[in-house]
């Protein structure tokens, strides 16, 4: 099993969502989050210019079995994409085991 965390731009979640149920991940969770990063976001208020480094993302984490690891990062590679600085980050890493409350189930079965 893989674990998979993105964080993306909140105005890409939705097309990064569609894509993801597209390519048979229907279940994952996010929270919205705040970061600092190389994009620099100017804001006016009341006429006034000023910039911030904390900058709005979403991030989403995302267990899935091995078989759907890379068609889940390309979805979101595609999706997520603008070309600019501040698109985000994928990271992958192992998960050893998962177990499912309800059941007890323990494994790769907890995922289906």
């Amino acid at each position: 099993m893989k674990k998979i965390e993105a964080i993306i731009r909140k105005s890409k979640f939705s097309d990064v969502k569609k894509a993801l149920h597209n390519v048979g991940v229907n279940f994952f969770t996010y929270w919205d989050v705040t970061g600092q990063g190389n994009e620099k976001q100017g804001h006016v208020y009341r006429g006034v210019a000023y910039s911030t480094s904390d900058i709005q993302r979403r991030y989403l984490s995302i267990v899935v079995n091995k078989e759907f690891e890379e068609a889940a990062v390309q979805a979101i590679l595609k999706a997520a994409g603008t070309g600019e600085i501040g698109d985000g980050k994928i990271f992958v890493s192992d998960i050893t085991d998962a177990y499912r409350i309800r059941t007890g189930d323990q494994g790769e079965d907890t995922l289906k």
